[in-house]
């Protein structure tokens, strides 16, 4: 643990806190992806099995219920509680074209043939591209709430702060993990375009909205 991975988790956990009161307040799931909501929970789902194998800490367990608990609560408003504010028609981006490949990739590169080690490997590749579906939503419709914005610029920060949390455990600990390194980069990635309209426009009060 260290500054970096501890702000990256509250930034995560607020991304995740955000949503749901949006929802909940809003009593509308309108804008946000269900297809990206499955995806983390089951991003979540796959990394954090081990929670019956394997303690670390009071706060790492915590955090690991907590992210499941929430991700099946986001999923279970958007496709049950909330079902008919939920906007099918524009959450259209085909998520097999992400799970399948993440999938066979851990299965051929992973750190340890075991299931639930391929389990781990999956989780890391299948969440550096989860956002993809709601990207794509917001594309397609051409803008985004603004508590929307706040919730993906949160995730955004998240995987920053991770990116320096892998430079500070190399330079301290030596500890280098490439799978996760590499993943995380291209989830950064994926941000960056986003990073910089949310600056131009939502924190100067403008709608923001991602080229179609």
């Amino acid at each position: 643990m260290n500054l970096f991975r501890f702000l990256g988790d509250l930034s995560h956990l607020l991304a995740i806190i955000l949503l749901l009161l949006k929802i909940w307040k809003s009593r509308s799931c309108a804008g946000i992806s269900g297809k990206s909501q499955v995806l983390f929970a089951v991003v979540f789902t796959a990394r954090y099995l081990d929670l019956f194998t394997n303690y670390i800490s009071l706060y790492n367990t915590c955090m690991k219920v907590v992210y499941i608990a929430c991700s099946f609560t986001t999923v279970w408003m958007i496709y049950s509680k909330f079902k008919a504010t939920y906007d099918g028609n524009h959450d259209t981006f085909r998520v097999e074209f992400l799970v399948v490949p993440t999938a066979v990739l851990a299965f051929l590169v992973n750190h340890d043939f075991t299931p639930l080690e391929i389990l781990w490997t999956f989780s890391i590749y299948l969440e550096s591209v989860a956002i993809l579906p709601q990207l794509f939503m917001v594309s397609k419709t051409g803008e985004a709430e603004t508590i929307t914005s706040h919730y993906l610029f949160a995730l955004g920060v998240y995987r920053t702060l991770y990116v320096f949390n892998w430079i500070w455990r190399y330079h301290f600990e030596g500890f280098f993990d490439l799978i996760a390194i590499v993943a995380g980069l291209v989830q950064t990635v994926l941000y960056c375009d986003f990073f910089y309209l949310y600056i131009t426009k939502v924190l100067k009060g403008k709608k923001l909205s991602l080229p179609a």
